[in-house]
């Protein structure tokens, strides 16, 4: 985009554009993750990105690119990413066991932190060498791995607990299980939490490098890497041993803190070196939280709304994220950077302390729990302490 305009909105817009089909689209598409056979619903969508990244590097090589066809194509980009992301996460919960979900979580991010880092490597070297177009026609042919590979899983059949419901009457279940399903509102508002404080990160940490420690552009790239190594290194090293010693609840705190703990320094830090290892420390502490959230919200969920319940949370999340970002930004153009990073460190800490007793230490079986959702709130004369009492009695 910055070879195509020297316009400072149509750069911005490229995150907006990518942004708002998760908005848009992301509890439609998981409540059709729900209703179809979600394999063949990810083969479908991965074909989709698959012909939109094609048909970039096509108009690429034609010479017909501008800013507005690059912002459409990453419109539908995010589109195509917002279906696939509730049925890709409830595939997750439906490959392994109960057991097996935390090694999951880990493994899921630990992959997504390897090709965080080996993408924009790969891109920062082939575009130089061969353009843009050509990165284009390699995403597609990645999109078309995805479905090869998830075309040779078998989606078990599972026996159904509820009533069929129809398209728009879906969402009302949605709205169901948030209002009288006591662990799930614990899940959203620590997922809130989490994500309105982390979009601290990709709000902050561009202004800082560039303005504060006046790093160049490949420089800022490696910051961003060096958190991504964090990440990995957390996944491998540290998940294990806490989750073997510690509960949900003390590791996601633990590592919550740790992150108030690299705010802090970012905000006092002004060597380039010393930096990069805070910005590393930062991806172990969003590892570790985001896996333990992750896990939280699956053992939450019954199976049978496992796609509109995770878009859910995902929309949640985002619009954390995004309203994070306006406000760290703002408050950042007004404070300067360190002021605001420190300022969101202490805030953060006010956060964990008012959140203490939302614990994701979950027991019990989520679809017996939810089944009787629907049965009770169906019934418009039951109040919500009524069935409260009934589906969590004391």
């Amino acid at each position: 985009m910055n070879l195509l305009t020297d316009s400072p909105v149509l750069i911005s817009l490229m995150a907006t554009v990518a942004s708002l089909p998760f908005f848009l689209f992301t509890l439609p598409a998981g409540i059709l993750a729900d209703k179809v056979n979600r394999r063949k619903f990810v083969c479908a969508i991965n074909v989709g990105l698959a012909a939109m990244a094609a048909g970039l590097a096509m108009i690429g090589c034609l010479h017909l690119l501008n800013p507005y066809l690059i912002l459409a194509g990453v419109f539908l980009l995010g589109v195509g990413f917002a279906f696939n992301a509730p049925a890709w996460t409830s595939i997750v919960s439906q490959v392994v066991s109960d057991g097996e979900l935390p090694s999951a979580a880990t493994l899921s991010g630990l992959q997504l932190n390897i090709s965080g880092i080996i993408g924009p490597l790969l891109g920062g070297f082939l575009i130089p060498l061969a353009g843009a177009n050509l990165v284009f026609a390699i995403n597609a042919f990645c999109f078309l791995f995805v479905v090869l590979a998830i075309g040779r899983w078998k989606q078990p059949v599972e026996p159904t607990k509820v009533p069929s419901e129809n398209f728009f009457k879906s969402f009302g279940t949605v709205i169901r299980y948030v209002r009288y399903v006591p662990r799930f509102q614990v899940v959203l508002a620590r997922n809130f939490l989490f994500a309105f404080f982390i979009s601290v990160i990709p709000a902050l940490m561009p202004a800082v490098g560039l303005k504060v420690l006046h790093l160049s552009a490949s420089q800022l790239g490696l910051l961003f890497t060096s958190m991504g190594a964090g990440s990995v290194i957390g996944a491998v090293f540290a998940i294990s041993w806490l989750r073997a010693r510690f509960s949900p609840d003390s590791v996601t705190l633990s590592a919550n803190f740790l992150i108030v703990l690299t705010y802090v320094l970012m905000a006092f830090v002004r060597q380039a070196e010393l930096f990069f290892v805070v910005a590393a420390v930062a991806g172990v502490g969003w590892t570790l939280s985001a896996s333990e959230l992750w896990v939280a919200a699956q053992r939450a969920m019954p199976s049978w709304a496992l796609g509109r319940v995770n878009a859910a949370v995902i929309m949640l999340s985002q619009g954390a994220i995004m309203l994070g970002s306006v406000i760290w930004g703002s408050a950042a153009a007004i404070m300067g950077p360190s002021s605001t990073l420190f300022a969101a460190a202490v805030l953060f800490v006010i956060g964990l302390v008012s959140s203490r007793r939302l614990s994701i230490n979950f027991a019990g079986n989520p679809e017996e729990r939810a089944s009787g959702v629907l049965s009770i709130a169906e019934d418009p004369r039951a109040p919500t302490s009524t069935a409260l009492t009934a589906l969590f009695p004391s």
